[in-house]
């Protein structure tokens, strides 16, 4: 773990009991995110992000009830158009980091599997792609880039 996700760590815990509705993004311009760093036999999977210019994982906001987990393979369909899998239900990597409207995001992040050739739907990002590690980590965010280091070395 190194600073940054330690200190997104502890906010995030300060956040959970500030936050009456933690999970609701119109209850405060603070709350929980869910992502998923998407992994397959193609490398890392990617999306240029519409509003930031980015290429980061896939992920938003948590649906009403909805579960962590779910919410990140659901935004991964939603926004790459694959279905993806665990490989295992504790998250991976937690991220704070500002967003659009002036919103924080505390960020979730899951470790998942896929393959394929993604299809993004209409109103989503077009730019969705599989990159190798390397590439990858070159590609994205100083938040992302540290964590793929460690997946890439275990894998």
């Amino acid at each position: 773990m190194n600073e940054r996700e330690i200190s997104s760590l502890a906010r995030i815990q300060a956040e959970l009991d500030r936050l009456p509705r933690p999970f609701d993004e119109h209850a405060d311009p603070v709350h929980v995110t869910a992502s998923a760093v998407v992994v397959g036999p193609r490398g890392v999977l990617l999306h240029l992000h519409k509003r930031l210019g980015i290429w980061i994982q896939p992920g938003g906001h948590v649906d009403p009830g909805e579960q962590l987990l779910a919410a990140a393979l659901r935004e991964t369909r939603e926004e790459t158009g694959l279905l993806a899998a665990p490989y295992a239900v504790d998250p991976v990597h937690v991220d704070v980091h500002p967003a659009a409207k002036g919103h924080e995001h505390l960020d979730i992040r899951f470790l998942l599997r896929a393959d394929g050739d993604p299809q993004p739907p209409a109103g989503e990002s077009q730019d969705v792609a599989w990159f190798g590690w390397q590439e990858a980590i070159e590609a994205t965010d100083a938040a992302l880039a540290p964590l793929l280091v460690s997946l890439q070395r275990v894998s």
